[in-house]
């Protein structure tokens, strides 16, 4: 007889993790993988847990062993193989049964095989997962998209296997169709910056200052029990003290600066584009990983222009520069996360619950930080208002800009790269000035495309410079 009370395929590090914990909070599992060593190396790992779990030769078998209506969850990599396994499965499955791709999905993808799915009249989520595998077998952060009836359909499971922050589930139901692996898209954006963010700092400390990696550990566990305290900051503490087994020096020291990226914060930064809602800290983190995988054209730059020492006086700035800087910086890049998040809910009629989003994230996914709960606070207050403006940030990037402004200046003139806290600078600047100088862009698209501008003192765009009549006679 049928038993179990949902199935997932995809027993790699995610899969197989998520799996153990679903069975962990006393739901019955069936699990399929494409190579059956796979499944039977993952069931002789689990233990106790094996009387929850039910390994699967074939998908027939994966079906016939779900209790009706039917729940499956996706744990393949994303794009085509996502659809090549939906293709496979819906020929066995029945209209009420629920395909749930829990994938790192690009959310046009999901929004694709959620319209197809309601065009049949199937419901499907697409949900994204946040924890990397210590989430997924522990309690990860949990984003939700499709129906609301089919989220509530197995909310029960995801809640109960989600992080909890005090007590509460981080598992919420973000909107209809891609909306879900949308929200995270923006969290994998901001990870990119914040992780730069931090790395930018270590680097002033290495290389500017002359800090060993213990030392820069000692500084990251000083402030993560302060305002940054977060997971990032956490971490990085923790690698900065770590020692190589096999060398007996920083593991830091061994490691390459070349850094790897599977593209969701590329795809941050395409949507923000599109959407018209900036977020320049990530494009700047995007960047940066881009040109560190161009080692040989670095170390070409190296050898033409030379290694200049980089250090600073002792003087040039101190810690506490370093602290604010990364307090200042974490907030604007934060803001560029949910303007970008308020733009798309608009544009793609998610009614997206900001403050829920941000509440979703303060444990399990990787970007969770004390910080996240006073921004739930803020959204909660007034959704549509730009972080930087909520009254609480407005005191913190008041106490702090001034840091982040010093650690810029220093580090550019010395000729340390600090791509993404200068662009939090510069978004800071820009978004605090009441006159740019796009007034000069538009007189220039004007003078060479006669595309018309606004004036100061009258209504309208349709204006036009007196250099038009000029090429018109000329």
């Amino acid at each position: 007889m049928p038993h179990s009370d949902i199935g997932l395929i995809g027993l790699g590090t995610m899969g197989a993790m998520l799996a153990l914990n679903i069975a962990d909070h006393g739901f019955s599992v069936s699990v399929y993988n494409r190579t059956t060593e796979r499944t039977k190396a993952f069931m002789d790992q689990a233990g106790a847990l094996t009387a929850k779990l039910t390994p699967c030769e074939d998908l027939q078998e994966l079906v016939a062993s779900l209790a009706k209506p039917r729940n499956i969850i996706l744990m393949v990599p994303a794009g085509e193989a996502v659809d090549q396994q939906i293709a496979k499965l819906l020929p066995l499955l029945d209209a009420k049964d629920m395909i749930i791709d829990a994938g790192n999905a690009n959310f046009h993808d999901t929004q694709r095989r959620a319209q197809a799915a309601n065009a049949a009249g199937r419901p499907f989520l697409g949900i994204g997962v946040s924890g990397g595998a210590e989430g997924a077998r522990f309690g990860p952060s949990i984003m939700g998209g499709g129906e609301k009836s089919s989220w509530d359909r197995i909310a029960h499971i995801l809640s109960a296997i989600s992080a909890k922050y005090q007590g509460t589930p981080c598992a919420t139901w973000m909107g209809e169709g891609g909306a879900g692996h949308f929200v995270k898209t923006v969290h994998n954006g901001i990870e990119y910056a914040d992780m730069q963010l931090i790395a930018e700092v270590y680097g002033v400390m290495r290389d500017g200052l002359g800090m060993a990696a213990k030392d820069c550990g000692a500084v990251f566990d000083r402030w993560n029990e302060g305002t940054l305290q977060s997971y990032l900051i956490e971490i990085s503490g923790k690698v900065s003290g770590a020692t190589d087994p096999a060398t007996n020096t920083p593991m830091l020291d061994v490691i390459l600066d070349r850094a790897g990226q599977k593209g969701t914060g590329r795809w941050t930064v395409i949507e923000s584009q599109m959407l018209g809602a900036p977020v320049p800290v990530v494009e700047a983190a995007v960047t940066a990983r881009n040109l560190s995988a161009m080692r040989d054209l670095r170390l070409a730059g190296v050898s033409a222009y030379g290694g200049s020492d980089r250090s600073l006086a002792s003087d040039a700035i101190s810690i506490a520069d370093l602290e604010q800087a990364l307090i200042a910086g974490k907030i604007l890049c934060y803001a560029q996360g949910f303007d970008l998040l308020g733009k798309a809910g608009a544009e793609y009629g998610w009614a997206l619950p900001m403050p829920q989003i941000a509440e979703t994230w303060r444990e399990g996914c990787i970007i969770r930080s004390a910080m996240l709960n006073d921004m739930a606070v803020a959204l909660a207050e007034d959704a549509g208002r730009n972080l930087i403006l909520a009254p609480y940030f407005r005191k913190l990037i008041t106490a702090n800009i001034g840091g982040l402004r010093k650690t810029a200046i220093t580090a550019q003139t010395a000729g340390l790269p600090v791509p993404a806290l200068s662009s939090a600078l510069a978004y800071f600047d820009t978004l605090t000035t009441a006159r740019t100088t796009a007034n000069m862009l538009q007189a220039q698209r004007d003078f060479f495309g006669a595309h018309g501008f606004e004036r100061v003192d009258q209504a309208g765009d349709g204006h036009h410079g007196p250099w038009l009549d000029q090429h018109l006679d000329g």
